[in-house]
């Protein structure tokens, strides 16, 4: 981990959660308060039927919210779905945009994710944009060049002053238990820290790029002190309030 850059552990919900998970929350904010303060943000972000209220009791334990996705246009007819503005007006700080299940499910490409993070940046919210390569691309031997590839297509020249959160998620990790050797995960971080800082510099110096893909209780410690693991984007393991506290203690 990169000492000068604040670790970020972030728990994605995904379509998971309805009013009685906010309990959970309740759990985390009550087993946040008998320590010290965190040494990193906490970031949560629920289905959106959740943030308002998550938003509300999670601020004063130091808990911020994001969205899980968003809409790259302002406003219009668009039935379903939810622009950045409208997650900030919910109190999201954050939003991920780009998740590899979104890339698959929803067939979005690079540019789709960058207008998206563009309409982040413009609504104040920081994106979290994800990329990661598939696991026949890792055995081709193409995982780098992969995740270059969307390095390059899905993150903006034009950076907000709030600037941006990389995340890197191997698809063939999530949610199946797996996960890369340190050395695996060391290698595509100092990877993307290379990318980040040849294009921008001091800036790609100061991103936070997280690991998200299977990390849990067990491992957390481990993978987070890989050089340029600078936090986590956690699935299962964020909706149950011991294990989220479990992660947010490793740091």
């Amino acid at each position: 981990m990169t000492a000068e850059i604040t670790p970020l552990i972030a728990g994605n919900w995904k379509m998971n959660g309805t009013s009685v998970a906010l309990a959970e929350v309740r759990n985390l904010a009550a087993r946040l308060a008998e320590g010290g303060p965190p040494r990193c943000t906490i970031v949560i972000c629920p289905p959106a039927t959740l943030l308002e209220r998550l938003s509300e009791f999670a601020a004063p334990a130091g808990i911020v919210t994001g969205g899980q996705d968003c809409h790259p246009a302002l406003s219009g007819a668009h039935t379903g779905d939810i622009s950045a503005q409208m997650l900030a007006d919910a109190g999201a700080q954050y939003t991920i945009v780009g998740h590899s299940e979104r890339r698959t499910n929803h067939r979005e490409t690079d540019e789709l994710v960058r207008l998206k993070a563009l309409a982040a940046m413009a609504a104040n919210l920081i994106p979290i944009i994800c990329v990661g390569e598939t696991e026949a691309d890792r055995d081709a031997g193409r995982a780098e060049s992969v995740v270059a590839s969307q390095l390059a297509g899905s993150i903006p020249d034009e950076w907000a002053g709030q600037g941006i959160v990389i995340a890197y998620e191997p698809v063939w990790a999530i949610g199946t238990g797996r996960t890369p050797t340190a050395a695996d995960i060391e290698q595509m971080h100092n990877a993307i820290r290379r990318d980040l800082v040849t294009r921008f510099g001091d800036r790609g110096a100061a991103t936070r790029i997280l690991y998200g893909g299977s990390m849990k209780p067990s491992n957390a410690a481990e993978i987070l002190r890989i050089e340029n693991v600078n936090g986590g984007l956690v699935g299962g393991a964020s909706l149950l309030a011991n294990d989220f506290h479990a992660i947010i203690s490793a740091v």
